[in-house]
C-alpha cells in the first residue's frame, strides 16, 4: 500500500525532513540483512492519538537489538519520548503507523559486522487497514520459515522478512490476499507478517514459539482477551490439514489487528463467513486499542 508522507523522521538523534532521511548505497545492512525493526500502532480516538502496547514494542526491539549484538546509546524512556515527540511534530490526528528501525550503516567492507555502526530511525505515518477487513484468501506456501537455529526468530530482523516477501508474492501471483508458512517440521508457523489462530470445537488454537514464530504482540494481547472472556486457549502444533476443517482461524498482528481467514487453499473456512468467536475478539479488541474498556487502559498511551 502507498506510503503518506509526513513532515519529518527521527533519524540518528534528529528530527530531519522526510526527504533527507537517507543512507549510504554501502551500508551493511542493505547487502547482508543486518537491521532490526518494529511496527507500532497508533489509533485517533476523535480527541486524542492514542499509542498501542508503545512499553511492549520498543522493548522487543531493545530485545532484537540484542539478539544482533547491536546496542543504542538511547534507554526504553527515552526511544518512548522520541515516538511521542515525532508523531506530535508530524501532527498526525488519524490512525498510524510507527516504523523504527536500526541498521549497520556505512563502515567496512565485508561481511564482519561489527566495523559498521549502528544507525537509527523511526518513521511514523498515516495508515489504515493492511488487510480486507471482511476477510481474506489465503494459501499454504511452497516457502517454509527459517528455523530459529538457522535465524532467531525471536527477533524482527530485517533479512528474516525476505523469506515472507517471498511468499507474499507468491500468494499474490496465485490470486490470493496472504500466505500461510509452514516451519521447517511441516507444521503451521504464521502468516508473511501474522500470527494466526484457529477454533475447533470451540477451542481456540494458536501455533507455539518453537514452530518458528514471532512473538507477537498483537498475538499475547489477544490470548489474554480471549482468556478473560472464558475462551480456552491452547498453544500447540497445528496440522495444515487442520486450516481445512477448522471452525474459524484468523491472522493477528500490528498491522493486520484481528483479521478473519475465509478461505485456505480453495477451501471454505466454516460457513466462509467471520466467525462468532473471531467476531467477539475482534470487537473487544476495536474498543482496547481505544482505550474503551478499563481493564486495558493500561495498553494505551496519550500522544497529546
Amino acid at each position: 500500500m502507498p506510503i503518506e508522507k509526513t513532515d519529518y523522521i527521527w533519524m540518528d538523534g534528529e528530527f530531519v525532513p522526510w526527504d533527507e532521511a537517507k543512507i549510504h548505497v554501502l551500508s551493511h545492512a542493505l547487502h547482508y540483512g543486518t537491521g532490526v525493526f518494529e511496527g507500532i500502532r497508533a489509533y485517533w480516538d476523535g480527541e486524542n492519538l492514542l499509542v498501542f502496547r508503545l512499553e511492549d514494542h520498543v522493548r522487543r526491539f531493545l530485545n532484537s537489538l540484542k539478539i544482533h549484538l547491536m546496542s543504542l546509546p538511547y534507554s526504553s524512556k527515552e526511544l518512548i519520548e522520541i515516538i511521542l515527540t515525532l508523531l506530535k511534530k508530524n501532527r498526525l490526528r488519524t490512525s498510524s503507523y510507527i516504523r523504527p528501525i536500526a541498521f549497520r550503516g556505512l563502515g567496512e567492507f565485508g561481511l564482519n559486522p561489527f566495523g559498521s555502526p549502528v544507525q537509527c530511525a523511526i518513521a511514523a505515518f498515516p495508515l489504515g487497514a493492511y488487510l480486507k477487513g471482511e476477510g481474506v484468501r489465503v494459501c499454504t506456501s511452497t516457502w517454509r520459515r527459517i528455523p530459529d537455529e538457522s535465524m532467531p526468530s525471536t527477533a524482527k530482523t530485517c533479512g528474516a522478512y525476505v523469506t515472507s516477501t517471498l511468499a507474499k508474492a507468491e500468494a499474490s501471483m496465485r490470486g490470493f490476499d496472504e500466505a500461510i508458512l509452514l516451519d521447517s517440521r511441516g507444521f503451521l508457523s504464521e502468516g508473511s507478517g501474522e500470527n494466526i489462530f484457529l477454533v475447533i470445537d470451540g477451542v481456540i488454537y494458536t501455533t507455539p514459539i518453537y514452530a518458528s514464530i514471532l512473538q507477537g504482540i498483537t498475538r499475547k494481547t489477544v490470548i489474554e482477551i480471549a482468556e478473560d472472556e472464558g475462551f480456552k486457549v491452547v498453544e500447540r502444533d497445528i496440522l495444515k490439514s487442520e486450516l481445512y476443517t477448522c471452525e474459524e482461524a484468523f491472522f493477528t498482528g500490528t498491522a493486520a489487528e484481528i483479521t478473519p481467514i475465509l478461505e485456505v487453499d480453495n477451501r471454505t473456512v466454516g460457513d466462509g463467513s467471520i466467525g462468532r468467536i473471531t467476531s467477539i475478539l475482534r470487537e473487544i479488541l476495536s474498543k482496547a486499542v481505544l482505550g474503551k474498556i478499563e481493564k486495558y487502559k493500561r495498553w494505551v498511551t496519550p500522544v497529546y
